[in-house]
């Protein structure tokens, strides 16, 4: 832009110049030729004064330089010429300058002389005695004119051509600087031309505008962080040559990387076969999902296709952890099988007894045996259908009526006198120690988590052994601690003892009546009131189990 400025007024500048020049030196030439025709007057004034005094001997003695002199008669004949011989030369009665001389006693014309070959004026001038006396001189052109002044006019152009490109190269940069000094973060405060304003303004609507939408740009990405963050589902936006754009930390911890990676190609970051082919189906246009085992678990896959103007223009990755719906299923179908088989082994003991008796096998005296183990089969059934009710009950998480408040202590002595016999029957002392702990819960569940750790603690416990049930009352907690002598339990069955049907010793478990489901119900409710449970055991010495009730 400075440039243009720069050409722009140095030419107009030089235009200005040689128009100026064109018209000073016409008027310098109009001046001079005036001048010229006005001292040729005067001098042939003079002339015809002089020769009409004293005649040819005053023209014979006349030094001429700068004109030329001719004395001619009335009728037209030449009787002197300073310049040529008269004897040659034509008449000059017709010429114009001696026409008007003889008509009014002086005249004048310019024309271009043969003789001479160039312009000349003429000056005429009638003496008394009835002739005419002309002085001519040589009238210079413009261009002479301009020859003859050359090294001034060229001395002027050089000063002109100079002064102009300093002139101009000042004018473009005081026009230009204020305009490089532009205050465009407050484009209103710029004064500096009245011409810029309605551009400032608009400059200043723009950016008002701009900034809206960048506010808003940014709110929106703030949103869309905050929540892609918070996924626990892996995110991936990518473009259609697989570059990610955008990558949530659940998806780079879910690919076992540090942290996100953006800018490279989701190729160099997974290098997992089954996404191949929903990345390729993505991008031709098609929804694609599929499950794929990836380092952390089991994981599904959606591939959805971004469009853009009618083209496709990137991939949506979606990674949905399964993991624990997969397990999820598989303990539902190993609960059906274990309750299928559990429920399978009383009825066919029920359904083979009644067989015999219906048929009259059975002998008289035997009928009350039977009886009793046809008995005790039905009570395992009602013992595991009302474990299985319950269990499925706990799974909702829910409790039996609202939340109490407890003395757990008070519940425990309850329990405790209630197992008396059992453990009596088994040889098993009960012991109870500890503070009057109290929390909120649900005394149904609390109970049932006392019940199950001491029945578990007496039929797996040994003749002589003893049960000790303390309660520890802290600031923020409440732990209860049921403690036994008896078998223990080996440090790779102690993980599993908390599923459902699990049992260490099938056989023994069988033995004493239990249903497998116990600790599950432990489990469940101790979940129920946000409470832990740690367990310590030794084969052969027993085992502690500790619950870990918070107050609040």
């Amino acid at each position: 832009m400075t440039k243009r400025i720069f050409h722009s007024i140095w030419f107009a500048a030089l235009a200005v110049f040689f128009a100026s020049l064109v018209i000073v030196m016409g008027m310098m030439y109009s001046y001079y030729s005036q001048m010229q025709r006005s001292q040729l007057r005067n001098q042939t004034l003079l002339a015809a004064q002089a020769v009409a005094h004293e005649g040819v001997e005053y023209l014979n003695g006349l030094q001429v330089e700068d004109c030329r002199v001719t004395w001619i008669s009335a009728n037209g004949t030449v009787l002197y010429d300073s310049s040529a011989d008269s004897g040659g030369m034509e008449n000059h009665l017709e010429r114009e300058e001696i026409r008007q001389a003889l008509e009014s006693g002086y005249g004048e014309s310019t024309r271009y002389s043969a003789t001479l070959m160039q312009q000349t004026i003429y000056a005429s001038q009638l003496l008394p005695d009835g002739t005419v006396l002309r002085l001519s001189m040589a009238q210079n052109s413009i261009f002479t004119l301009i020859l003859r002044m050359g090294q001034s006019i060229c001395l002027i152009i050089l000063v002109a051509l100079v002064l102009s490109l300093w002139l101009a190269y000042r004018l473009a940069h005081a026009i230009v600087q204020p305009l490089n000094k532009l205050n465009l973060n407050d484009p209103l405060s710029n004064a500096e031309y009245e011409e810029l304003m309605p551009l400032l303004r608009r400059i200043n609507s723009q950016q008002l505008e701009l900034k809206g939408q960048a506010t808003e740009l940014k709110r929106k990405q703030r949103e869309f962080e905050t929540v892609t963050k918070n996924l626990s589902e892996g995110l991936v936006l990518m473009n259609e040559n697989y570059n990610v754009l955008t990558m949530n930390p659940a998806a780079a911890r879910i690919m076992g990387m540090v942290r996100p990676l953006v800018g490279i190609s989701f190729l160099q970051v997974n290098h997992s076969q089954p996404l191949l082919p929903l990345l390729s189906k993505a991008l031709e246009g098609n929804h694609a999902e599929d499950t794929v085992t990836l380092p952390l678990g089991d994981y599904q896959i959606d591939a959805s296709p971004v469009k853009s103007g009618g083209k496709i223009s990137g991939v949506v990755l979606l990674m949905f952890d399964i993991t624990e719906k997969k397990q999820l299923e598989l303990q539902r179908r190993e609960f059906t099988a274990n309750v299928s088989h559990e429920l399978k082994t009383p009825l066919h003991a029920i359904s083979g007894y009644a067989e015999l008796m219906k048929n009259g096998i059975v002998q008289p005296g035997d009928v009350p045996g039977f009886s009793e183990k046809i008995y005790a089969a039905s009570q395992r059934m009602v013992r595991l259908v009302e474990d299985i009710l319950k269990l499925s009950h706990l799974d909702e998480g829910a409790g039996t009526g609202p939340r109490e408040h407890v003395e757990l202590y008070r519940l425990a002595e309850e329990v405790l006198r209630e197992l008396t016999p059992a453990a009596e029957k088994a040889q098993v002392t009960l012991y109870l120690s500890g503070d009057r702990a109290e929390l909120e819960g649900y005394p149904q569940l609390l109970s049932g988590i006392i019940t199950n750790l001491c029945t578990n603690a007496i039929k797996y416990n040994r003749p002589g052994g003893d049960v000790r049930v303390s309660l520890a009352d802290a600031e923020g907690s409440v732990t209860l601690t049921v403690a036994d002598t008896g078998i223990g339990i080996s440090p790779e069955h102690q993980e599993r003892i908390f599923e459902r049907f699990y049992r260490v010793d099938k056989s023994h478990s069988k033995a004493v009546g239990g249903t497998g489901l116990g600790l599950s119900i432990v489990k469940h409710s101790a979940m129920i009131h946000n409470a832990g449970i740690d367990l310590s055991s030794t084969p052969g010495q027993g085992t502690t189990v500790s619950i870990h009730f918070p107050k609040a």
